[in-house]
């Protein structure tokens, strides 16, 4: 994300990392040989045991249990992959156990986690081979190169200089030099390769995504229920009772044994308007927290509104070339009111940017101000709340908030729910 002219976080993370070679990468590709062979020559004598044993009685059942063993090789490649190039991959779930031993069996024999753990392991065993020809026998090789001229020397004293003593210092260094590019780009495909295959499948994710929003969403809603009840019982309730202890007094008014006092009467009537104006308002005020008037004319007259009240000064751009599902106009219209709250409450800034476009069938909201920055997911300003309602529309909000600011905040999410 470049929105605001500098360099993001993500893009300096990758130099660092180009530029240097950090310890748990040469430690996996010397460790991970040893785990390479394991998996590899597993995977592989599962392969050919298996389409032996395939015509056979003892076929699945041996395929069963080799299944569930290449899911537990995977969770240690998936572990050594954590602990050592600071990939760490969600593990997968674990395996339905159904009544039944040929209903077990099914399970396992579907299971796609399983299948594509060894293919992992197959996959592993050239790249970890590979890898510790890089990091080890390559560096090894150019150091006996470097030393060409040594070695010589040391077996035939007498053997003159030549073109072959120079040639071999600088080959051996120039592929010296070549060995931190080559750890570092083996080290990028088995991150990459460990994220395809030893995560959950892209089913059980989905599950997994769906199960949490929904989750978000019922705490959510209960949350919004308690609060309106309290609003209700604390706010308006207390009002409506005040009015109509007020026209009680004013009917006691109306009937006295002296004749109706038509002061009090007034008196009495003009503090039930204003009773009645203030629970209006109130109500009026509580609607709009569940669903605000001004959405019924879409997003292009609500938020005009919005940044209006707003006290840090927004300039807002809208380019909305179509109308997205009322549910999408919700959920953008809260999360821009959250993050306007927050910049006003935490960010330091003098001015905001507010952006909305649709294309493609996609909401985009850019949010941006010249504040002092540091703004995260988890750090307590409602961002994670913010990214966990969007994730209930298939959403995503990425942060780019450096110390020091500025700070862009952007949100997309479909126009239309699936």
């Amino acid at each position: 994300m470049t929105e605001h002219g500098g360099e993001p976080a993500a893009e300096r993370v990758e130099r660092r990392r180009y530029l240097s070679v950090r310890g748990g990468e040469w430690a996996f590709a010397v460790v991970g040989l040893p785990f390479a062979l394991l998996g590899g020559g597993y995977a592989l004598a599962v392969l050919y045991a298996g389409a032996l044993l395939s015509l056979t009685v003892v076929g699945l059942p041996f395929v069963v249990a080799a299944l569930l063993g290449a899911r537990r090789l995977g969770a240690l490649h998936r572990w050594l992959a954590g602990r050592l190039l600071g990939e760490y991959v969600e593990a997968p779930a674990g395996l339905r156990r159904p009544a039944g031993v040929f209903a077990r069996g099914r399970v396992v024999l579907t299971d796609p986690v399983a299948w594509r753990a060894l293919l992992y392991l197959v996959l592993r065993l050239p790249l970890g081979v590979l890898g510790f020809t890089v990091a080890v026998a390559l560096p090894l090789g150019c150091g006996w190169l470097v030393a060409f001229p040594l070695w010589v020397r040391a077996w035939d004293g007498a053997r003159p200089a030549g073109w072959l003593d120079a040639a071999s210092v600088v080959i051996g260094l120039v592929v010296l030099s070549a060995v931190p590019g080559a750890v570092r780009a083996l080290s990028g495909v088995n991150r990459r390769l460990a994220r395809l295959l030893l995560g959950p499948a892209r089913t059980q994710q989905r599950v997994r995504e769906l199960e949490t929003a929904r989750a978000t969403l019922l705490a959510d809603n209960t949350d919004q229920l308690r609060r309106l009840e309290r609003d209700l019982h604390d706010g308006t309730q207390a009002r409506l009772v005040a009015l109509a202890i007020t026209l009680t007094l004013a009917e006691d008014a109306l009937v006295p044994p002296a004749g109706p006092d038509l002061g009090r009467l007034r008196t009495l009537m003009s503090r039930a308007r204003g009773q009645t104006d203030d629970a209006i308002t109130e109500l009026r005020r509580l609607t709009r927290g569940i669903h605000p008037v001004a959405l019924d004319g879409g997003l292009g007259e609500a938020l005009p509104g919005l940044t209006a009240t707003s006290p840090v000064p927004v300039t807002i751009r809208l380019d909305l070339g179509e109308r997205p599902h009322p549910v999408v106009e919700r959920v953008v219209y809260f999360c821009a009111a959250e993050l306007l709250t927050n910049i006003a409450k935490h960010s330091g800034a003098r001015s905001a940017e507010l952006t909305v476009s649709t294309a493609d069938g996609r909401v985009r909201l850019r949010v941006s101000d010249d504040g002092r920055g540091g703004a995260a997911l988890g750090a307590g300003t409602g961002l994670t709340g913010l990214a966990e309602r969007l994730a209930a529309v298939d959403g995503v909000l990425r942060v780019d908030s450096p110390p020091g600011g500025p700070t862009v905040i952007v949100a997309e999410l479909p126009t239309r729910l699936r």
